[in-house]
This record gives C-alpha cells, structure tokens and sequence, in this order.
C-alpha cells in the first residue's frame, strides 16, 4: 500500500484505489490518514464533517462511511473486509484509527527525512543536511490534500501545521544550501518565495544575502526596500532590528557576509 497525503490523496495497490470519490467519506479518511497509528475520536470526526451542528443521524451516517471506506480499502488493497477492519481501519474505543506500515505514508517519510537533516545538522554535516532536506520537500505534490476541500476546523489545523513545517523545512534547507556556498542556485527559489510570503523575514534576508553574494547588492537592498514599504504602509511595523542590521551590513558590504563554499559552521551573523 502506498499513501499520500502532501498534494492530492491517494491510497491504493498499484493501479487499484481504496480513495471514495464523495467528499465526505475522503475527509473522514484524510483525518484518519494524518494520524494514522492513533485512535481518531468520534467527536473529531463528527466535527470535521459538520462542524458544531451535526445531525441527529450523524452518528449513524459516520458509520455508514466506515463501512463505505473499509469496502473500498479491501478492494483497493485486495484485503478481505473482515481483514481490513482489524488490521487496517481499526474499530476502537471512542472511535477509530488507521494502521500503516512504515514506509507507506508520505507524511511520515517526509517527517523521517527533517529529522535526518536536522541530526545531520547538529554535527556540522550541511551535505547531509542538504540531501535530507531536498529529498523532504521533494516528497510534496501540491499543498497537503489539495483535493479535499473544504477542510473542516480538525483538518484545517492537521493541514496548517504540514503547511508551516513545509515552510521551514524550505527555510532551513536554503540556509544549508547558503552554507555549502550555493547563493546563485537558490535566488530563482527565492524570488518566487518573498512573493508567495511577502512579509516573512528570513526568506526575505535569506533572498538579500543570496543576491548580495552574487554580486547584486543593489538588488539586495531593493528587496529590503519593498519589504520595509509593505510592512510599513500595511502592517504599521518597522522590520526587525536583525534584518536592518543586515541591511546596514549589505550596504557596506561588511565581510562577514561574504563565504566561500565548502567552508564549514553556521555561516556568517551579522549581530
């Protein structure tokens, strides 16, 4: 079996798929899915499909897509119903849990590579890191069941914390990549992403340092500019005291900024 989760949703054997196609029955198995190996209240489901006002029958209907998903999951895995109902989607008590065997959910093979790259971190290994963390992000299809929508408030936050690791799993893997010497290779990554995130500050000094390192230090300082006007007019806040004193070091080239790839440690702070 292999599951994804991080884009699309997908469960199944080769080209057979245990994925229903009505929508509610694939938000009872997304929310399964996103805690898989934990039991899932009742109540958590009930509120992921109907919020704070479910209908009498709820319960009942709730059931009714259980039994809908294990028939779909033993025709997709080949299983028979009553296998999947006790090694699969699990009955226990307060509500129910999905069983998968390591290596066959995306999440946990991304979480799995962050903590690799993480560890390797820790002991100076940016190669490592590196590797760990571009096959992490890899792993990423789209946004987190892109195609399960709209998200209920108990999927809303399973989502929203994939979303904010994918965002700093990204962040820390363009510092590695700053640390090994690779500026020029992440300013695309970084042009596209101070615009998806206009008011996040490390991508936007991550972004300065790359293009002061390449030898575009007006462009640098541009890109403080904009971030300061948009903060400014927008937000009515000054950007932080670490970024200004980025700019400062940016505009007089201060050499702590600079570095020579293969050089090891955290790389340059300007304090």
């Amino acid at each position: 079996m292999r599951v994804s989760v991080l884009g699309p949703l997908t469960l199944g054997l080769g080209a057979r798929s245990g994925v229903p196609s009505a929508m509610k029955p694939r938000k009872v198995l997304s929310l399964l899915l996103l805690n898989a190996g934990r039991m899932v209240p009742v109540q958590s489901l009930m509120a992921e499909l109907w919020g704070d006002q479910p209908p009498r029958t709820g319960l009942t209907t709730l059931q009714t897509y259980i039994l809908h998903l294990r028939k779909l999951l033993a025709e997709g895995l080949g299983m028979s119903s009553a296998a999947v109902t006790r090694d699969v989607l699990q009955t226990r008590p307060g509500g129910y849990a999905m069983v998968v065997s390591p290596g066959e959910l995306d999440v946990h093979e991304y979480r799995d590579l962050v903590a690799e790259g993480e560890g390797a971190l820790e002991v100076g290994d940016e190669r490592t890191a590196d590797t760990s963390f571009r096959r992490a992000l890899a792993l990423w299809q789209g946004p987190a069941l892109v195609d399960v929508t709209p998200h209920g408030r108990p999927l809303q936050a399973e989502v929203a914390r994939l979303e904010q690791s994918r965002l700093t799993v990204t962040e820390r893997g363009i510092e590695t990549r700053l640390r090994l010497g690779g500026h020029l290779e992440v300013l695309s990554d970084l042009a596209s992403l101070v615009v998806e995130h206009r008011f996040h500050e490390g991508l936007h000094g991550q972004y300065m340092l790359a293009l002061h390192r390449s030898g575009q230090r007006t462009r640098a300082l541009t890109v403080y500019q904009r971030l300061r006007t948009a903060m400014t007019e927008e937000l009515g806040l000054e950007p932080s005291a670490k970024l200004q004193r980025l700019q400062q070091a940016v505009l007089v080239s201060d050499p702590r900024l600079d570095h020579e790839a293969g050089t090891p440690g955290r790389g340059p702070v300007v304090a």
